[in-house]
């Protein structure tokens, strides 16, 4: 690390014609005194949580052996790149189990109930509304609510509840769900723009063909001249990423109007799902870089998504598939779509790694749970929840094992633990019973 004559506050901001730059932690934000006597800044511990809809073929998801020696199976074989950073979870259990609505309404709230008709909304305040709360005294946004697929407020989806339970993971109180956006321009504005993100507003952008960076260039080559090389090298890195983005959220704009068949986007989402979601999750990286909130969460699939992947050989619906009446075959389809999320999931891990952030990456101080509300989808199963975290947890977490939990340990009690490791203890969360213990080789 280098020593920078110039000093910069740790949140640094450039603003320009109604947009707003957030800048990744530099050499320069960090005290000098703190490199004479040879200590860093503690790092930043960030919390995602990553869903998985219609649970997991289990028999491709769960090791068979316990501890530092398991093997990692057909579904989490795409992760063997992180396996140190990677803490495999069994035995623990969904909270409140009604079909899917229970799968994802339980997630992160631990809620024991829900509500009992298509009006009655009714969970928890969530894990990472929790910790919006406190982090986001120090962040422009307390938390971020994404997903691949748009919003749904109202209506009944599934057992006669609310379209939201399946459609979100977040939760601001036990009667307010919050709505998970899916389109890149809208995530995009509201990271870097104030302008709105109504479609009047991003025509009129469109129109003027004017980008986040080019209205903070002026601001950012005096920020530069004045840094060290490191520090710039840094920023190049960024604003390009930044460049790119926009570049891919305009290209999609642009292929908003194309006409497919049976499929509808809105606009700013590609047509093509990759595509989507890689965009999805280099905004999510840009938000972490430049400390713009530490708090994310992210559901690769509402429950009850009927998405197909014909390019990885499984034409058939994702949801009905689910549904597999324990048809060996079917489960073998059913393990290529979690190994392809698992796949997509350890690309974006990579990208986390290669993303520097003090002393480390990205990755090395970010708590991520990922997995799924249910296990057997065909018996809407709560028991033996597909879990697992990664990342280093700013050094709180330690990965590299396979935890198996044993007497039906709620799923509460996990959330309870990670608000621990991100120093935001609680009592209970949802229906916990306790902590529990992830820093042992085996689980209890």
């Amino acid at each position: 690390m280098s020593i920078a004559m110039k000093s910069l506050p740790r949140r640094t901001i450039l603003r320009g014609l109604g947009a707003a730059l957030g800048l990744p932690l530099l050499d320069a934000m960090v005290p000098a005194f703190s490199v004479l006597v040879k200590t860093a800044a503690k790092p930043i511990n960030r919390f995602q949580a990553i869903y998985a809809p219609n649970g997991m073929a289990m028999e491709y998801w769960t090791p068979k052996a316990e501890g530092t020696d398991y093997e990692l199976t057909p579904i989490l074989e795409p992760l063997a790149p992180f396996r140190n950073q990677l803490l495999v979870l069994s035995g623990l259990k969904a909270t409140w189990v009604r079909s899917h609505a229970g799968a994802s309404g339980a997630f992160l709230t631990g809620t024991p109930r829900g509500g009992r008709s298509e009006t009655d909304i009714l969970a928890d305040i969530s894990m990472d509304q929790v910790l919006a709360k406190e982090f986001g005294k120090s962040t422009q946004l307390g938390s971020l609510e994404l997903s691949m697929d748009a919003t749904s407020n109202a209506g009944e989806c599934t057992s006669g509840l609310s379209c939201v339970y399946t459609h979100t993971i977040s939760w601001r109180s036990p009667t307010m769900p919050l709505p998970m956006e899916n389109n890149p321009r809208a995530v995009f504005e509201r990271l870097f723009g104030d302008s709105g993100t109504g479609q009047a507003a991003r025509v009129a952008r469109m129109r003027e063909s004017k980008s986040i960076l080019d209205s903070v260039t002026e601001k950012l080559a005096d920020l530069k001249r004045e840094l060290g090389s490191q520090d710039k090298l840094k920023i190049s890195e960024y604003t390009e990423a930044v460049r790119d983005v926009e570049r891919r959220i305009q290209k999609a704009e642009e292929q908003s109007d194309v006409e497919l068949p049976f499929v509808e986007q809105p606009q700013g989402a590609p047509p093509v799902f990759e595509e989507h979601l890689k965009l999805m999750m280099d905004l999510q990286i840009l938000a972490l870089q430049c400390d713009l909130t530490r708090v994310i969460t992210f559901m690769l699939g509402k429950e009850q998504n009927a998405r197909v992947y014909p390019q990885i050989g499984v034409p058939d619906a994702h949801h009905p598939l689910s549904h597999h009446g324990n048809d060996p075959d079917k489960i073998a389809l059913m393990s290529k779509i979690n190994a392809y999320h698992a796949k997509l999931f350890s690309e974006y891990l990579a990208k986390l790694r290669a993303t520097a952030d003090g002393d480390g990456s990205l990755l090395d101080h970010m708590t991520i749970m990922y997995g799924s509300g249910i296990s057997n989808s065909t018996q809407h199963s709560g028991d033996n929840l597909p879990i697992l975290l990664a990342g280093g947890g700013a050094g709180r977490l330690k990965g590299g094992r396979h935890l198996r939990y044993r007497g039906a340990v709620p799923l509460a009690n996990l959330l309870v633990t990670l608000m621990d490791k991100l120093d935001m203890p609680v009592e209970r969360l949802g229906a916990s019973s306790g902590k529990l213990e992830i820093d042992t080789l085996s689980g209890v």
